[in-house]
């Protein structure tokens, strides 16, 4: 019980944070969301949520501490692969990342599989590092998931070809960006 309120209060707490960005501001929902529409059930839906904090189990960037990050999303995803819900992927604080002060990616889910273990749409990329800050839009992304709680769960976020700073692609010549696998430490994802 303790451990579900918590992965709770970290979606909550993530998809607050995209809620809470100021009008004009790249984090800012384009649009108002209807309360009718995130009212409406979809007919032969899969639910795929979660939240936490992982660990890709390695040094990325040789700086000699083990890369991380926070995540938190929620998705209704329908029979025919539309989907509505939203991604929040932060590198910051606790969470080393390639030697970033802080990396955000944030956007709608718009697709997805009908078996809930992916999903895609288009997020803001913002990136703080020694250089400055850097915001990328419209970047396309897919993230693949795998159920389950710490040490379990997995998280992997695909196709950031926008952004290419000191980062590593683990499956170079696909014209995608993908990240390393990421297992999670706390939290949990769940496919409803």
């Amino acid at each position: 019980m303790q451990r579900s309120l918590h992965s709770t209060a970290i979606v909550a707490a993530a998809l607050g944070l995209a809620a809470c960005a100021a009008p004009g501001d790249a984090f800012a929902p384009r649009a108002p969301i209807s309360s009718d529409l995130a009212a409406a059930p979809l007919a032969h839906a899969v639910q795929v949520t979660g939240g936490g904090t992982t660990t890709f189990g390695a040094d990325l960037d040789g700086d000699g501490d083990i890369d991380g990050s926070h995540f938190g999303f929620a998705a209704v995803i329908a029979s025919d692969g539309s989907a509505r819900g939203h991604f929040t992927c932060l590198m910051a604080g606790n969470a080393d990342f390639l030697g970033l002060h802080l990396m955000a990616v944030q956007g709608p889910v718009t697709r997805g599989a009908r078996d809930g273990r992916s999903f895609s749409g288009t997020a803001t990329v913002k990136v703080f590092g020694p250089g400055g800050q850097s915001t990328f839009r419209d970047i396309p992304f897919v993230v693949t998931v795998t159920p389950g709680g710490p040490g379990v769960a997995t998280l992997q976020l695909h196709g950031l070809g926008g952004v290419r700073r000191r980062t590593r692609d683990v499956a170079r010549g696909n014209g995608n960006y993908d990240l390393a696998r990421e297992t999670l430490t706390t939290g949990q994802i769940t496919i409803h």
